[in-house]
């Protein structure tokens, strides 16, 4: 695989997923909006830590303003951005991808299909990732979800790209385990969607980890209510039911404890310490993906007719977060129970 890679939006998830690539002998070019991060990896190079090993690889690391002085364009981009990035950067990056180049969206919510209307249904594969980290100081990323626990699924939902499926596969198999989801790529993406409508929010509106937040005495029933909303908004607008994460369709198919099976999996592979994504992002003050995840929940299902009052709640709190009004705390589980409870 002689190719020029570019790693796009290289915060946590998109730095391991680098390293990865990097230490395999792949040419990565890693491109991020954040300078202190790239001056860092350029000055000492990336570091990635995991609860039982540490290691620093040297990269090539680019701020965005360095893209306009390359003189060659990317066979592959993996963009690991924010989900609410995706369009900009898809049409930064549009110019320096090939023309037979392939765009992977390798992030949260449902960000392919607009990816395929900007560059071609050919130039885009569907992704779907199960990778925990945390990145705090530049440069450096802690790693929660080991290579070995770390999955992605591949899928094309287009004919125009289905030949290209298991390059794909070849690429993210140096980061983590990846199966082809050959059933149907954008209903794995909904079912992902699914899990973390389910379980992000909540956790990190209480500021709490895995380890910390199963302890609250009726947790699990309101994580299962907020998937349920997930699950029957999808349902609703036409996807499937397919396994994710490496489970089998036996693990999902016929069963009425889906998402009891789905929330054991999520918990049990990112481990008890990972903080996730919306925390963090509440921890550093910044926009988090919830519009793009409960909000299309809450979206869907409304214009169908079906209320969500979980889903919506969990926005109003975040939203409550945003503006400064409510800080992430177990303490705000009392208030969510209170405002449930009648409905």
């Amino acid at each position: 695989m002689d190719k020029k890679i570019a790693v796009l939006a290289t915060g946590a998830n998109g730095s391991c997923i680098s390293a990865d690539l990097t230490r395999a002998g792949l040419d990565v070019f890693m491109i991020d909006q954040w300078p202190a991060h790239i001056e860092a990896m350029r000055a000492n190079g990336l570091t990635i830590r995991m609860k039982d090993e540490e290691y620093n690889t040297k990269v090539k690391a680019y701020h965005l303003t360095d893209v306009c002085t390359l003189n060659e364009k990317f066979d592959v981009v993996l963009l690991t951005s924010k989900a609410y990035d995706s369009a900009w950067l898809t049409e930064f990056i549009k110019p320096y991808l090939a023309d037979d180049g392939m765009i992977m969206a390798v992030q949260n919510c449902m960000t392919a299909e607009m990816i395929a209307d900007k560059v071609g249904p050919e130039r885009t594969m569907g992704v779907v990732v199960e990778l925990a980290s945390q990145l705090f100081d530049p440069g450096e990323v802690h790693r929660s979800t080991r290579p070995e626990k770390t999955w992605f699924g591949v899928g094309a939902f287009h004919p125009a790209h289905r030949h290209r499926v298991e390059e794909a596969q070849a690429y993210l198999a140096k980061a983590g385990r990846c199966d082809i989801v050959s059933e149907d790529v954008i209903a794995a993406k909904w079912m992902k969607l699914v899990v973390n409508s389910m379980t992000m929010a909540l956790k990190a509106i209480l500021g709490t980890t895995n380890e910390q937040v199963f302890k609250l005495d009726g947790v699990r029933d309101i994580f299962l209510r907020s998937g349920e909303e997930a699950l029957t908004a999808g349902q609703m607008m036409g996807h499937k039911i397919v396994p994710i994460f490496g489970l089998k369709k036996e693990d999902v198919e016929n069963t009425n404890q889906l998402l009891e099976v789905l929330l054991e999996k999520i918990t049990h592979d990112v481990g008890p310490t990972a903080l996730n994504t919306m925390l963090q992002d509440h921890m550093k003050g910044r926009l988090s993906e919830i519009d793009m995840i409960n909000g299309v929940v809450s979206a869907e299902s409304n214009k169908r007719g079906r209320p969500t009052p979980v889903t919506d709640l969990l926005i109003e709190f975040t939203n409550e977060i945003y503006a400064g009004r409510l800080k992430p705390s177990t303490d705000n589980f009392a208030l969510i129970k209170q405002r449930l409870a009648v409905h």
